[in-house]
């Protein structure tokens, strides 16, 4: 099956990007909280099946040194498909002069690290209040 990688987001229905990261608990976003985040990006990916949106990424970065991936979803009807390494590989094609981080769910650290990410010893974070509970009941801290 042939699908759609667009890195622009014309035409991008909101509420199926919103839907699919929901979905996988990545957000509690509104449509327009999503669409604001994508906007505000310096790199987007999103898989098209026809006008269906099945795979989305993103990331933050100052295009020079460092970037940050978030939201890398694939529609579980799609996976084993290798759309999430083709995301990955189109926004680190983008982000090929930074060093690039992430964080991620512990059931999927191990695929990570087959798509060539290492950990880190001296990541750090600050979390806002009302995600700590969360955080810790998915097993990110």
């Amino acid at each position: 099956m042939a699908y759609t990688f667009q890195k622009n987001r014309e035409n991008i229905d909101w509420k199926q990007v919103t839907d699919l990261l929901n979905g996988f608990g990545l957000t509690d976003f509104s449509p327009e909280q999503t669409r604001t985040a994508f906007e505000n990006s310096a790199v987007n990916v999103f898989v098209l099946d026809g006008d269906t949106v099945i795979g989305c990424g993103r990331a933050l970065s100052d295009g020079i040194s460092q970037a940050a991936i978030y939201n890398i979803a694939v529609n579980a009807n799609y996976h084993n498909q290798g759309l999430g390494r083709k995301i990955i590989s189109l926004i680190l094609e983008e982000t090929a002069s930074c060093n690039v981080v992430l964080y991620t769910h512990p059931d999927t650290i191990a695929w990570y690290e087959k798509q060539g990410f290492r950990r880190m010893k001296t990541g750090m974070a600050i979390y806002h209040p009302s995600h700590i509970e969360d955080l810790i009941r998915m097993e990110f801290i």
